[in-house]
């Protein structure tokens, strides 16, 4: 819901991703969001370690081969061990097989949890939550972040996991198998390790760079799409093109630095370990030529250090998303671990004894990190069956003042109250049954007039439906469209009118049946004669409820019960029209400003 309170100097300076956001533990992440899948876990633990015995017992199986078997030209010993070979060679394929599968049905569910967490956790968000993520940012985290950090608990259960025991069951047998030997390995492992710390260092910075790119990237194309009429309104096309291909170079530029680190030391890695291949066939091949050792050793010594090394490089396959996942998990735990502004009582007030009295009493009101308050001691009174109007210039604070009686920011100082009891001990759920607001740039969600409509009351019957469109005036023209209440609407109401957003967004709070009405310049975009049809059947429809009308026309207003004039967030004035323009100068200078425009026009 939004309208147009004065633009504090953060809300839209907080929309990239901050600077000194904090990276979070990605451990911490892990440990809460498998808990509830530690059977999948623990499986995929097992079945791992059943496929990597299986694997470092082949070189073994093989040396043995080729000694007793091949070398002594004993078939019957060949086809004795092959067969063995192969049994253990499809135990391996088997249990590495079901590791990968239960491995990615853990770190699905764990991408899958995490997303519901995280949307429950944005939608319990106050407006001052919202501005400070930016929703671009938001867009990135449930979705690229997530995905990071899905993608490296998938490659950590399927190679990091097998990497230590592939590792150090390798050099096991190694050693067993040669001891002199066995020092390339274990100078070589050193060198792997210090690679691997240079990988992870390099690549934390360049990865939360990275993600503030994909946050600005996203920013840019949801703006485009968004304001698109307006672009080509103004002819901004080429302005725009500007801004998405400064916003891709630089998403570009983090990029390719983060591939340039992983390049360089994957190549590095590469050229290390065939290096060492190449020390072991050197020296293997002089310990053969003087019959310290057999050559179906050196095969299995070959196969062990290739296990060996490739553990290594897998692990640095996994170090090389690590970064990436650990600044992602930092972006989620920031917004999973931000307590919202607005908290709900500890024992909510769940029912209302009286008939929707609203009280508006010494309301100061200061947006986050703005220099002044928005609003001044600020006090109203809307009582059933009367229509209080809000009238004053721009900027005077009337749309933040209908904004904090539906709670969608806390007051800094005063209260509001409904019936007696102060909106910050309610129920959401009573606030949203008592309350209903219409934002001026009302928004209408994808999918049928009628499932719109029905975010009022989700049990609403057609007949109800029809009711509300009669009264809204906008009964005429969901008829004329081709499906009638089936007819679909497109997301944010793009393919209806201004105006046919407007009477909608006021037909599906009609459908809600509130003991209060808050209407924030909602007939601003209707032709006066729709406007005066309106007015006159809200008038019959809601006469026992409470209306509180914010409107930039004196025409909209002139008829309510109580006129309240504000003036750079303080009250100036309240009285009937006739009552203000004889007695108060701000009210008489909005009217006469429109008398004059009147006359011109």
């Amino acid at each position: 819901m939004t309208g147009n309170p004065p633009s504090p100097p953060p809300a839209k300076a907080a929309e990239p991703e901050p600077e000194d956001a904090p990276e979070g533990s990605i451990t911490r992440l892990l440990a809460e969001y498998l808990r509830p899948h530690r059977r999948p876990l623990a499986l995929t633990v097992a079945l791992q370690i059943v496929g990597t015995m299986a694997s470092l017992y082949v070189p073994t199986l093989n040396a043995d081969l080729v000694n007793n078997g091949v070398a002594q030209g004993d078939t019957a010993y060949v086809l004795r061990h092959g067969a063995i070979m192969l049994a253990v060679t499809l135990v391996q394929i088997t249990a590495s097989g079901f590791a990968v599968y239960f491995g990615a049905r853990a770190a699905m569910g764990l991408g899958r949890d995490l997303r519901a967490d995280l949307f429950a956790q944005i939608q319990r968000f106050s407006g001052a939550e919202m501005e400070r993520f930016g929703a671009p940012s938001l867009v990135t985290r449930a979705t690229n972040d997530i995905t990071q950090v899905v993608t490296m608990l998938v490659m950590g259960l399927t190679l990091l996991l097998t990497a230590p025991i592939a590792a150090f069951g390798g050099l096991a047998l190694a050693l067993s198998l040669d001891v002199p030997m066995s020092g390339v390995l274990f100078a070589a492992i050193p060198v792997m390790a210090l690679i691997i710390y240079c990988i992870v260092a390099a690549m934390v910075p360049a990865s939360r760079v990275m993600q503030r790119r994909i946050d600005g990237i996203n920013r840019v194309m949801r703006e485009h799409i968004t304001g698109i009429r307006v672009i080509r309104a103004f002819v901004r096309d080429d302005h725009e093109q500007q801004r998405f291909t400064r916003a891709n170079a630089e998403l570009t530029e983090a990029s390719l630095k983060v591939g340039h680190v992983q390049a360089f030391f994957g190549a590095t890695a590469m050229v290390f370990g065939n290096l060492t291949s190449i020390a072991i066939v050197w020296l293997g091949a002089g310990r053969i030529a003087d019959g310290t050792m057999q050559i179906g050793d050196l095969i299995a010594f070959l196969t062990y250090a290739g296990m060996i090394l490739g553990a290594v490089m897998m692990s640095m396959g996994v170090f090389m998303t690590a970064p990436r996942a650990k600044v992602a998990a930092g972006r989620l735990r920031e917004v999973l671990d931000t307590e919202p502004g607005i908290a709900d009582p500890a024992e909510p007030v769940t029912e209302l004894a009286g008939v929707g009295e609203l009280r508006v009493e010494g309301v100061t009101f200061r947006y986050a990190g703005a220099e002044a308050a928005v609003l001044h001691d600020v006090d109203l009174v809307a009582r059933p069956g009367q229509t209080t109007a809000i009238i004053g210039s721009t900027g005077a604070g009337k749309t933040t003042l209908l904004h904090l009686i539906p709670r969608l920011f806390d007051v800094d100082a005063g209260g509001i109250r409904v019936d007696g009891v102060d909106v910050r001990e309610m129920d959401r759920a009573l606030i949203a049954r008592t309350i209903g607001l219409v934002p001026q740039r009302a928004y209408l969600f994808s999918g049928t007039v009628a499932s719109n409509l029905r975010y009022g009351d989700p049990d609403a019957s057609d007949e109800v439906l029809w009711r509300a469109l009669e009264v809204a005036q906008a009964a005429g023209f969901v008829r004329a469209m081709p499906d009638g209440l089936d007819t679909v609407i497109g997301q944010g109401g793009t393919t209806v009118s201004g105006g046919q957003r407007q009477r909608l967004a006021i037909a599906r709070t009609l459908v809600a049946r509130p003991k209060i009405y808050l209407f924030d310049d909602s007939f601003s975009a209707l032709d006066t004669a729709t406007d005066a049809a309106l007015r006159a059947a809200l008038a019959t429809e809601i006469a026992d409820a409470a209306q509180v009308i914010v409107a930039q026309r004196v025409s909209t207003i002139r008829d309510a019960d109580r006129i309240v004039v504000l003036d750079a967030g303080r009250v100036v004035g309240t009285g009937t029209h006739e009552e203000l323009l004889a007695d108060n100068p701000v009210y008489a200078e909005i009217v006469n400003s429109q008398r004059t425009l009147q006359e011109a026009l």
